[in-house]
């Protein structure tokens, strides 16, 4: 078996792993496709995401489908050979956010290819892995692999959107057209947005945005800002302060903006006695919980997000398809096939 490990930043490695077998209440996966996520770039270019730095070497990836291969002792289904997405987080189930419904943002959770704890969390960019039974889920029958890859990002957006509120009728902004911000944009369409302005650099990504709903792009630099009246709801989904600028600046009185992107380390400028004068809502959307299982229904039901996924390469190529992932003028989201090594 093989795993693509992240040593350090630009260290990263596909390499012998040795998959552990399933204890009771567990399930080992054979795994198919996993999504390159924008955390996975952080680890392979800076050997950190945020304040989490890698200390020992990681298998990355948290974004993988695949079939059972094995089941522990206790664990009767689903049954070996079923086609299984797996949720990448374990929340501890006994602190004061997991008791009130806030499970994502448990500080105890841990997350398949994270850095966040030491031992680090080992990720799923392997040909085999073995997770708890609780965080699998079995797909529907008809469900493509390479669409059910797009669960867990998708599930971040959904998160996101419902942070937003009632978005139905609404006029939304939406900063950053990476894959999240592509994902978001369904979901915007799908609640029931009126419209929906999606802003970034390059051109490729705000194609991808037109094909998942979005009624109007703006090529920031190259034309006008959106323009026509404020938006009701603004969600910033590329991590650049300027972004989130534009957020404040362009959202109603009364408006909500949703901080999805993660922001570059330390202090960023904030607009706060726009913030104020205006009485905006700021909330954070970090992960996800519940909604990993309407994710798998949306796409089971032909959510239109297809044109996310652009590239896919072979588990020997990893490195070649992380390079790729991160030039957005090529690639959005790119999986990594763990079938062919």
């Amino acid at each position: 078996m093989h795993a693509c490990v992240i040593h350090a930043a630009r260290d990263l490695r596909v390499e012998e792993f040795t998959p552990s077998a399933p204890a009771p209440d567990e399930v080992a996966v054979t795994v198919t496709f996993g999504g390159i996520c924008g955390s996975d770039l952080h680890y392979y270019r800076h050997g950190r995401v945020g304040d989490f730095t890698v200390r020992e070497p990681m298998v990355l990836g948290h974004e993988i489908v695949g079939h059972v291969a094995a089941l522990g002792q206790g664990t009767a289904r689903p049954a070996v050979g079923t086609p299984v997405a797996v949720h990448p987080a374990t929340p501890c189930d006994h602190c004061a956010e997991c008791a009130t419904g806030r499970r994502n943002v448990c500080a105890g959770t841990r997350y398949l290819g994270s850095a966040a704890r030491t031992p680090h969390v080992q990720g799923g960019f392997a040909q085999h892995v073995t997770v708890p039974a609780a965080q699998i889920r079995a797909l529907p029958p008809d469900l493509d692999l390479r669409r059910a890859v797009l669960a867990e990002p998708l599930s971040v957006a959904l998160h996101a959107v419902r942070r937003a509120g009632d978005v139905r009728g609404k006029r939304v902004l939406v900063t950053g057209a990476g894959p999240i911000g592509c994902l978001v944009t369904a979901v915007l369409r799908h609640e029931g947005a009126a419209e929906i302005v999606v802003s970034d650099l390059v051109e490729t990504p705000l194609r991808i945005a037109r094909a998942c709903g979005a009624t109007a792009t703006v090529r920031v630099g190259a034309e006008d800002e959106a323009g026509g009246p404020p938006f009701d709801v603004a969600v910033e989904a590329s991590g650049a302060p300027a972004a989130l600028r534009t957020c404040v600046e362009r959202t109603r009185r009364g408006g909500t903006v949703v901080l999805l992107g993660l922001l570059p380390p330390g202090e960023v400028p904030l607009l706060g006695n726009i913030t104020v004068t205006r009485e905006l809502e700021l909330r954070g959307a970090f992960r996800f919980d519940t909604e990993f299982d309407d994710a798998i229904s949306l796409l089971a039901d032909g959510l239109p997000v297809d044109s996310v996924v652009t590239h896919t390469f072979p588990l020997s190529d990893a490195r070649a398809a992380f390079d790729l992932a991160h030039d957005r003028t090529i690639a959005s989201k790119v999986l990594l096939d763990l079938t062919r090594h």
